[in-house]
């Protein structure tokens, strides 16, 4: 095992990528690091430090598989042992060899890997770059290195801090870092992402997915709100603030053009994931140019859209979560009597719980088969920041200030302001400790129906109140749970070829 760790971070050290499209996920040709640094070599670079978020492991399936796990969905699927892992995982009854658990901790490394070769590269003797590029990719280097370790402490505690390209004499034994240190380095990295990344503006063409200022600004407000929050409070607002001032307005920005082929051009998008399409791919190839979703999520044997899998199906408990009149619903999910969708009339005997997900879905004259979907996946939005911003003032006890950023997320999907919810005597005083928790259900609430199988639910749930808000939500649905069991394993293979790595309690 400790062979293929090694041959995984040489391959990606060396190499980048130099396409059309800097999303394509492998190289035409690569690039010798020993070699001077120039512009077209530090992009080509960068290039390759994109390439996991593309992967199965990540963004085009495990990543929103979470909502699974987070209990807003089930499997689906065709049965037997299809998604047998998601479903060991959303029993919590995962042991080190679950293959969830090996597959999302495999691809953030291979990213980290190729961001510290950039790092390196931009900062040493042999760069010679214009300011203006070694400054954008060092800062998207810093970005997708504090990404991909943000990910990964979430979900498996401390790891090892790898901070300097793999050398071949480099010991691969490597001891797990404290979570307290590796937050640290997360936050360092994500501040200097913020200081030297462009704002998304300044972004155009092939470039749209690259990540900018307020995609960094987001995450570090989102990271602000997961570690030890009672002291950041006052940042993430600032944060959602500096975002807002850049000229970001919700009102004119409409709910579904953040999913499907729509998310290729979504002006709400802080930060996605970029698929071509392409067909010169392998589907089911670590290089994939295809995002997955719709060929997934697509109600199985429907022929509603190319693939049509029929994974992660909303749960009946979801489904009753919906307010009256909401609008993002008919977006959202597909259920008895829900407006057609490219002419079909939706089935209930589609889907074991008669619902599935729409948002993610695409026509088939945008994917004609099912390893052509182009569509892009948001992973930070506006309407998330809002309602940070609103999390932070709440948490403040500044509960009636909360009301404004909460409100224009209401009502951009037709429902009224949260004020009209409230008792009389609670609008008469609504800085109050009950006032507060009320609002505090409600924030939760409005952030589980608007990124609903975006990948933010199980997040969330393991943050608030430090993971005892999920405990009690997934004891209510029947799920047998303990506190430990909200980190994954850390998987067998990597238990057995690194000698200091120790294994989370519980498994």
């Amino acid at each position: 095992m400790k062979k293929i760790r090694l041959l995984i971070f040489a391959a990606f050290a060396a190499s980048a990528v130099s396409c059309s499209g800097f999303l394509d996920s492998f190289p035409s040709y690569a690039v010798d690091t020993s070699v001077s640094v120039t512009d077209s070599v530090a992009i080509a670079l960068t290039n390759g430090c994109y390439n996991p978020l593309q992967s199965s492991n990540l963004y085009n399936m495990r990543i929103w598989s979470l909502d699974i796990i987070a209990g807003n969905s089930e499997v689906g699927g065709g049965g037997g042992d299809d998604g047998i892992e998601t479903v060991q995982c959303a029993n919590f009854a995962a042991d080190a060899s679950n293959a969830f658990a090996l597959y999302i901790w495999r691809s953030p490394w291979v990213g980290i890997g190729q961001c510290n070769t950039v790092i390196r590269s931009l900062t040493g003797e042999g760069d010679q770059t214009s300011e203006s590029i070694r400054n954008r990719c060092l800062g998207e280097a810093y970005f997708l290195r504090a990404h991909y370790y943000y990910l990964l402490v979430r979900l498996f505690g401390g790891v090892p801090l790898l901070l300097e390209p793999h050398d071949a004499d480099d010991p691969t034994d490597v001891a797990r870092a404290s979570l307290s240190d590796c937050y640290a380095q997360i936050i360092s990295d994500c501040q200097e992402a913020i200081s030297l990344l462009p704002v998304k503006s300044s972004y155009s063409g092939s470039d749209y997915n690259r990540v900018c200022r307020e995609a960094a600004l987001c995450m570090l407000a989102d990271i602000y709100l997961t570690w030890q929050p009672e002291s950041h409070y006052e940042e993430v607002v600032t944060l959602c603030d500096q975002i807002t001032s850049l000229g970001y307005d919700l009102t004119q920005y409409d709910f579904d053009e953040n999913f499907g082929i729509n998310a290729d051009w979504s002006r709400e998008a802080l930060f996605t994931v970029g698929y071509s399409g392409s067909t010169q791919y392998d589907f089911w190839g670590a290089d994939n140019q295809a995002s997955w979703l719709s060929t997934y999520m697509g109600p199985r044997n429907s022929g509603m859209v190319a693939g049509a899998y029929g994974w992660n199906q909303p749960t009946e408990e979801f489904m009753e979560q919906w307010e009256e009149g909401d609008l993002r619903k008919d977006i959202t999910v597909l259920y008895e009597g829900c407006p057609s969708f490219d002419g079909y009339t939706y089935s209930s005997s589609w889907s074991n719980t008669g619902c599935n997900v729409r948002k993610f879905l695409v026509s088939h004259s945008d994917s004609p088969e099912y390893n052509t979907n182009p569509a892009d996946f948001v992973i930070y939005r506006y309407a998330d920041v809002l309602l940070k911003k609103a999390e932070a003032l709440n948490e403040q006890g500044q509960t009636e200030q909360a009301c404004e950023p909460l409100n224009i997320v209401r009502n951009r999907a037709g429902l009224p302001d949260i004020e009209t919810l409230m008792t009389a005597e609670m609008r008469a005083d609504m800085n109050t400790a009950e006032g507060q928790e009320w609002m505090r259900e409600k924030i939760i609430h409005e952030r589980r129906m608007e990124l609903a199988f975006e990948g933010h639910r199980w997040f969330d749930m393991i943050r608030i109140n430090d993971g005892e808000y999920a405990l009690e939500f997934l004891r209510s649905i029947g799920k047998n749970v303990s506190k430990e069991r909200l980190l994954f394993p850390i998987p067998l293979t990597e238990m057995d070829s690194n000698n200091l790595m120790t294994q989370n309690p519980g498994y």
